[in-house]
């Protein structure tokens, strides 16, 4: 027994497709660059997933811009509510104001025993005033100021001479009040009319 048993050649082939050298010749070569079928699916799988992932973030960013658009809408809603509401109620004020205006000046043109009434009246204005502005009401100048439709309220038009008070006003009826800036009443005038 003299003769030597030869070992047969053993080859070992790793079958792992990140394993694989591209070098490596193997006889299967059309194979060596194609991954297993699991993972291709599972690949498939993470781009649907991404893929809808995507399609929620758009869906949820749309959403979040709609809620923020209608909010900004409700309190722009809700100021204009309020804003009308104040106004009515500063208007009905203004009724007030007017007749005390009337007192004064029937106190002032009957003189004789009306004194203390009529001071006592012009500090109640006075007082009712004050409050009225530190609500942001103040009265509109308008006498002798040139004729405006967004702010004046045009009774009559009185002819005049003096062709420099042509649509200008010429006596306030009704004074008109500004409420921060915008008009809560428009002044009730008279309007000079110059004919030639």
């Amino acid at each position: 027994r003299d003769e030597q048993v030869e070992a047969p050649e053993l080859r070992v082939v790793d079958k792992r497709w990140w394993a694989r050298e591209t070098d490596d010749a193997s006889e299967d070569s059309s194979n060596a660059d194609t991954q297993p079928a699991y993972v291709e699916e599972l690949e498939h799988k993470l781009a649907e997933k991404d893929s809808q992932l995507s399609k929620y973030v758009e869906k949820y960013k749309d959403a979040a811009q709609e809620f923020d658009q209608s909010r900004d809408r409700q309190r722009r809603e809700f100021a204009k509510d309020v804003d009308r509401e104040t106004r009515g109620v500063l208007y009905s004020f203004l009724e007030v104001v007017d007749n005390l205006d009337r007192a004064i000046t029937a106190a002032e043109e009957n003189s004789t025993h009306t004194g203390a009434l009529l001071e006592g009246v012009q500090l109640v204005r006075d007082q009712f005033l004050a409050i009225l502005k530190r609500n942001g009401v103040t009265q509109l100048e308008a006498n002798n100021k040139p004729f405006d439709p967004n702010l004046h309220d045009a009774l009559s038009t009185v002819a005049v001479t003096d062709p420099a008070q042509d649509n200008t006003i010429v006596t306030v009826v009704k004074p008109g009040y500004l409420v921060n800036d915008n008009i809560l009443r428009p002044a009730s005038v008279t309007v000079g009319s110059y004919e030639s």
